[in-house]
């Protein structure tokens, strides 16, 4: 637990320095996209680690979180607070609900139902012209205040920087300490022998819902990030396509190490602007690279630098038998 605090804490004082001392607005509006990313991986990848499920309908809640936020914006029935507060308990209250019914289907048919879900919410958004703007998307009103903050202050590059590292560390520590409990224990006792573990008393569907529902709070967090940084929501961000690089970041980071999915999020967008200015297909190549990580390192590079990191450590020298 000491362990766990201080590395966030220093993990921390890193992210503000960084935002603080770069003065690329380039690379930190680059890195800042990567990050809101990483949140979106980061619940996709508790997905595929506690429950052993993939999805193709996460940026379902990606999307939908920042529609929220804009609709209530537009309505002015709260403040921006309250809103956002309200959208993330709304699609995690959702998600739970939904959870109840979707987790019961096994393998590839629960991803098809998660696509199909997507894509419904996808189509909705696109034709809903009067709530949504359609396909010309939404601009949000966010108002000259955030939580105290001057507007104009917490969308400078560093700031919103910070604002993104910190959001991800703090989303990565409360997930280390919620899964190192009892709830990690019983999903993932669940996900390995389901039948099993009802034998042994646990029901199962109920933890595997909450993970569900855990998971789709943090992609709802990741789009209401995202909606603050460009001030626009649109279709787009509910297309299938998002849930699909969400998911790639997630196996080429490894979803097995819990900030596995993150690195997989820096990865890809680094990896996309250094090749992008030289390739046309770039995807092509992170494709490759896609094949080579799931063949020879199957934990991904997250899971490779632990093992790294395992070996190069010093061997202990054994002490001294006791009396």
């Amino acid at each position: 637990m000491r362990s766990l605090c201080l590395a966030a804490l220093c993990a921390l004082v890193v992210g503000a320095l960084f935002g603080w001392f770069v003065r690329s607005g380039t690379l930190l509006s680059l890195l800042t996209q990567a990050l809101i990313y990483a949140v979106l991986a980061v619940g996709v990848g508790v997905l595929l680690r506690q429950n052993g499920m993939v999805s193709f309908g996460h940026a379902l809640f990606f999307g939908v979180s920042g529609y929220g936020v804009g609709i209530l914006m537009q309505a002015k029935l709260m403040p921006a607070e309250f809103a956002i507060a309200l959208t993330l308990a709304g699609v995690s209250l959702a998600a739970f609900l939904a959870g109840l019914v979707i987790v019961r289907v096994p393998g590839v048919a629960f991803g098809m139902l998660t696509l199909a879900l997507g894509q419904m919410f996808y189509l909705t958004a696109s034709r809903s012209r009067g709530l949504t703007g359609g396909a010309d998307g939404m601009n949000i009103d966010w108002p000259a205040q955030l939580f105290g903050i001057p507007l104009s202050q917490l969308l400078r590059p560093g700031a919103m920087f910070v604002l993104c590292w910190s959001v991800l560390v703090v989303v990565l520590f409360l997930l280390a300490l919620l899964l190192r409990g009892r709830f990690g224990s019983v999903t993932e006792a669940v996900r390995d022998n389901e039948e099993r573990a009802r034998f042994i008393g646990i029901l199962t569907l109920m933890p595997r819902a909450l993970v569900f529902a855990l998971s789709a709070f943090v992609s709802a967090l990741a789009g209401v990030l995202s909606a603050l940084n460009t001030g626009f929501v649109s279709p787009e961000t509910l297309h299938w396509s998002v849930s699909g690089v969400a998911l790639m970041m997630a196996v080429v980071g490894g979803y097995k190490v819990l900030w596995g999915p993150a690195l997989g999020a820096v990865v890809y967008f680094l990896a996309k602007d250094a090749l992008g200015d030289h390739a046309t297909h770039w995807m092509a190549i992170f494709g490759v690279a896609l094949i080579t990580v799931i063949v020879f390192s199957p934990a991904g590079i997250a899971g490779a630098l632990t093992q790294l990191m395992r070996l190069a450590r010093p061997a202990g020298r054994p002490g001294r038998a006791g009396p």
